[in-house]
């Protein structure tokens, strides 16, 4: 049976999305004043709003369904360069950070086991 979430995986998506969240906090005065909303309280409650989820997100990596949320999550930062253009680019290079925290957080832990396997047999 595949096992969807692993220890260093956790870690290492934790870490993403903490960033990823301050990184949206950061980004919400250059939305609410660069002129492009309409409504600077919608800009503040989105982005508010999503880097909130983002913080609660990271309780989820212990599911197997916790990756699939953090892959909307990194969409929905991604269409977040529609209320301000560059975090279309912070956005692709954070869903590249997530896209490589799965696979080799997956990837560590999978060595991890072989090692420990491995060292049971005592070859002393």
């Amino acid at each position: 049976m595949i096992e969807w979430t692993s220890d260093q995986m956790k870690v290492l998506g934790s870490v993403i999305l903490a960033i990823e969240a301050i990184i949206v906090l950061l980004a919400i005065p250059v939305a609410a004043t660069n002129g492009s909303v309409a409504n600077p309280g919608l800009a503040i409650g989105m982005g508010v709003g999503l880097a909130l989820v983002l913080v609660l997100a990271i309780g989820t990596l212990r599911r197997p369904w916790g990756v699939g949320v953090g892959w909307v999550l990194q969409v929905a930062v991604l269409a977040l360069g529609l209320l301000v253009p560059l975090m279309f680019i912070v956005g692709a290079i954070f869903a590249i950070l997530w896209f490589f925290a799965i696979r080799n957080g997956r990837r560590v832990d999978a060595l991890r086991a072989e090692r420990a396997s491995g060292s049971g047999e005592g070859t002393d």
